[in-house]
């Protein structure tokens, strides 16, 4: 109760103008520009832009992300880099969870997979989520009904390259979790030079001087 009333006398205070802007955040940092940045509110939960870093640990290389909370959630589109400065991966969140397309990249900046999530609004029990052809997205074909498990799920297209070339190497197709057909790997036409033996060789010079 104690808690409640602080706050309440703080957000008054604040409308009223006799409290700067920043009075408002229990905790925050200021950018070189002035910005404020990783702000925690009364409630000790984080609030608008953050920069968040990862020390390398245990032989696992450390990195930074920097993105947007709401209300102690991950919201919109966060982006990871090396401590190096290279992108290694640009994530989109809802609720807190992973939720729409996802990019990860090689430390080289090479594109390494491409991902589809759905996180599902945790005011609800269950959802419903439409089904598309595998072979044509634009197709609906039906809807499934699924139970709020309060996590992100595999949604769409998950697609595999080789950071180097750019070349698809697997696509694999999921709706809510379950993967729908067999992973599907394209055809690449096969490039390798071909060595003829010699006795084919003077087989057909023969052949065209008859």
């Amino acid at each position: 109760m104690f808690k409640l009333t602080k706050i309440l006398a703080f957000s008054w205070l604040l409308l009223q103008g006799w409290l700067p802007a920043t009075a408002q955040w229990k905790s925050f940092l200021l950018s070189r520009r002035g910005d404020t940045l990783n702000r925690v509110d009364p409630l000790d939960r984080k609030q608008g832009p953050w920069v968040e870093s990862i020390p390398e640990l245990r032989g696992e290389r450390g990195y930074e992300e920097e993105g947007n909370y709401q209300n102690g959630q991950r919201e919109g589109l966060w982006k990871r880099f090396s401590l190096e400065g290279v992108k290694i991966a640009e994530e989109n969140y809802r609720w807190g969870k992973l939720h729409g397309n996802q990019r990860y990249y090689s430390y080289n900046g090479g594109l390494i997979r491409e991902e589809q999530w759905r996180a599902m609004d945790p005011a609800i029990a269950y959802d419903t989520v439409a089904v598309y052809d595998l072979k044509d997205p634009d197709k609906r074909v039906g809807e499934v009904v699924v139970k709020n498990e309060g996590i992100a799920m595999r949604h769409g297209r998950m697609v595999h390259y080789d950071p180097r070339s750019g070349r698809v190497l697997l696509v694999e197709n999921y709706v809510m979790n379950k993967l729908q057909e067999e992973a599907v790997t394209p055809s690449v036409p096969d490039t390798t030079p071909r060595v003829i033996p010699k006795v084919l060789q003077d087989f057909d010079k023969k052949k065209k001087k008859n």
